[in-house]
């Protein structure tokens, strides 16, 4: 068996199939779990300095990855940018802001074991998640001593045969030819990228899906303190 076909022609499509239809199921029919399940009301201090950390490092991770692996080669030649300033460009973002969500993730992580009431309404799911996305950004953060010697000897090929593959793989007609030589820890990184949206219905990362519209329109929210001032 080719396990590469089956790691990379096969299982990016399950995920897609589950992703699409794992969510359509759970909001159609489980709308009262969309939701974030906020802690904030637990323990507020620690999670005004992680949460900001690892949403804020996770969103430019994210949309790095997508717009860099989705971008065409030929564009980026057209605006002047070389394969190798190009791969100089990714290196520091994902160093950035991929350091940004480790240490969120990790500040999140700590707060959710150590803190008696936030632990106390833990979910294994939560924690299964939270380590997932800390051994995701771990892994990505590892390919980059990598990805500079790369840089360093002016070699991008590694960068435009996964970009390659990304893009082929999502207009269903996936390209293998260069994967094979690929480093293995790319690959590791790549399926853990691809296991996120795998789980992704059945956790409660699904409230991304509702932020862009709903926070745009939603109007103010009255807090009243348990502090009354005295006139």
């Amino acid at each position: 068996m080719d396990f590469h076909k089956l790691l990379f022609m096969v299982y990016p499509y399950i995920v897609l199939a589950v992703f699409v239809i794992g969510c359509w199921i759970r909001f159609d029919r489980d709308q009262y779990t969309w939701k974030t399940d906020s802690s904030q009301l637990l323990e507020r201090r620690l999670l005004m300095i992680a949460s900001p950390l690892f949403h804020v490092g996770v969103i430019f991770v994210f949309f790095g990855h997508f717009f860099g692996l989705l971008t065409p080669h030929s564009w980026f030649l057209a605006l002047g940018i070389s394969d190798n300033a190009h791969q100089v460009l990714a290196i520091c973002a994902g160093t950035l802001f991929g350091s940004v969500a480790w240490v969120g993730a990790i500040l999140l992580l700590l707060r959710r074991l150590k803190n008696p009431r936030v632990r106390a309404t833990t979910r294994k799911m939560d924690l299964f998640v939270l380590l997932w996305l800390l051994l995701t950004l771990s892994l990505g953060l590892i390919t980059i001593p990598i990805s500079a010697y790369h840089a360093w000897h002016g070699d991008a090929s590694t960068m435009i045969v996964l970009s390659n593959w990304v893009r082929t793989t999502l207009f269903f007609q996936p390209d293998l030819s260069g994967m094979y030589h690929v480093n293995w820890l790319f690959k590791l990184h790549l399926l853990c990228g691809l296991t996120v949206f795998l789980i992704f219905p059945f956790t409660r990362l699904v409230h991304i899906l509702s932020f862009p519209i709903g926070y745009l329109s939603r109007p103010y929210q009255i807090v009243r303190s348990r502090f009354v001032r005295v006139r």
